[in-house]
């Protein structure tokens, strides 16, 4: 009996295996204390468990975002085994999900959701990483980069004396405000946070399938940043791929998709999967892998 778990930036996913069978599949709040606080990471993992139920355990895996450390995966196993007390518990980090999810044992996965990053292992056991440094300092090509952007963009048009076009109108109506200038004061209130704008990051997806020019300007550089992401982790490793995109954009958004391939293309790199099934079904390579 193992309980995978994905911890994302928004929700924590959590499915209990039996015998290599999905029984049992539960949503709950964050359990990323990047993203919540300790408190609420552990509410929201008591949740969890209490609808999968801790019984039985043999084994829990779980990925998330911001495992940068030991220090840091010995701290979010604490959290995981007040739930399910005395059952093994490994924690790395989210992108190795995604790897095994692909089906792959070598390449490079790239995480494109609230945040992003990448990362990969080659044949010898290799790992490299590339990005993973959280919306202070990276996180480009992400959700949360285009919910940024699409403010950057809607108070250049409001300082160069322009009219709300159709993204920055789709944004005031999002954030419940009638004029750009107010979206200063919001983005920087406590009130708001990573999550927050990462969600506005589906208003420049949007924008940019019905036709508007920057937002599809925006999509499409966000997938070169990503894929750059990748070229750095494949090149760190000696290896020219596979190279798997997954999470909310990664797997959704065919217009960034397109330019992730084609950004790869241009570095030499063919073997481009998008994810096709959620990260947490890896969980059963990684055990197996492990054992």
């Amino acid at each position: 009996m193992v309980i995978g778990l994905d911890i994302g930036g928004t929700k924590t996913r959590g499915v209990r295996f039996e015998d290599g069978h999905v029984v049992a599949d539960i949503v709950a709040g964050s359990a990323n204390v990047q993203n919540v606080s300790q408190e609420q990471a552990a509410e929201n993992l008591a949740e969890l468990f209490g609808r999968l139920g801790n019984q039985g355990v043999d084994r829990v895996y779980a990925g998330a975002g911001g495992i940068d450390t030991a220090e840091d995966a010995a701290a979010l196993a604490a959290l995981i085994n007040a739930c399910v007390p005395g059952v093994p518990t490994t924690v790395v980090h989210d992108s190795r999900l995604l790897l095994a999810a692909g089906g792959a044992r070598t390449g490079v996965a790239v995480i494109a959701g609230t945040g992003s990053a990448a990362w990969g292992k080659n044949a010898n056991g290799e790992e490299a990483r590339a990005g993973g440094w959280g919306y202070l300092l990276g996180d480009e090509g992400s959700g949360y980069w285009l919910g940024r952007e699409a403010v950057r963009h809607s108070l250049a048009r409001m300082n160069d004396g322009l009219d709300p076009d159709q993204l920055t109108e789709s944004l005031l109506v999002a954030c419940n405000v009638d004029d750009p200038n107010k979206l200063i004061a919001m983005f920087h209130s406590p009130d708001t946070g990573r999550r927050f704008w990462a969600q506005q990051g589906r208003l420049v997806v949007d924008a940019a399938e019905a036709g508007h020019q920057p937002s599809k300007v925006l999509v499409r550089q966000a997938g070169q940043d990503l894929a750059a992401l990748a070229g750095r982790a494949l090149r760190k490793l000696g290896i020219d791929g596979p190279v798997i995109l997954g999470s909310g954009l990664g797997m959704n958004v065919t217009m960034l998709q397109d330019s992730f391939r084609e950004a790869l293309e241009a570095q030499g790199i063919t073997d481009v999967r998008i994810l096709d099934q959620d990260p947490v079904f890896g969980v059963l390579q990684l055990v197996a892998e492990s054992d």
